[in-house]
């Protein structure tokens, strides 16, 4: 997920408030961090701060569009949810492919998978592997 600075969360979190308060919902500054930090998948302000100040942070977002490998078969597609996991630095991510993947290999039956969640790392790269070694997903953003 993009994280934005730390000056950009205060600044969106200054933004949410001045939008409840037009609607007659009160919000404290705090209240809004806090708000902010749990859609960006984290905790806590605290959490979200610390992370926002640190280098390499996750470069996918919902929406993105997406190329890579599923299962070592190639893809395009569309980031339509992405999470944090905890504070272990993995990330569940789910992504609408434009054309069906076929994920088995065996050449008297097929499998395709339109959409699939999986566990990567802030690189694009999934957590768990095949029988091989090979990644199931290998993710990169289309600029």
């Amino acid at each position: 997920m993009t994280l934005p600075s730390v000056a950009q969360l205060k600044a969106q979190a200054k933004r949410l408030k001045a939008a409840m308060a037009a609607k007659g919902q009160e919000l404290s500054h705090s209240q809004a961090l806090e708000l902010l930090s749990a859609q960006y998948g984290f905790k806590d302000w605290n959490t979200a701060s610390a992370t926002a100040s640190r280098p390499n942070q996750m470069v996918f977002a919902v929406g993105d569009r997406v190329s890579g490998t599923y299962m070592k078969q190639p893809f395009k597609g569309e980031v339509l949810a992405l999470a944090r996991i905890g504070a272990s630095g993995q990330y569940r991510v789910t992504l609408q492919f434009d054309d069906a993947v076929d994920v088995v290999t065996f050449d008297s039956f097929s499998a395709y998978r339109s959409r699939v969640t999986c566990l990567i790392h802030a690189d694009g790269i999934a957590v768990k592997r095949t029988s091989d070694g090979e990644p199931y997903l290998r993710l990169q953003r289309i600029d």
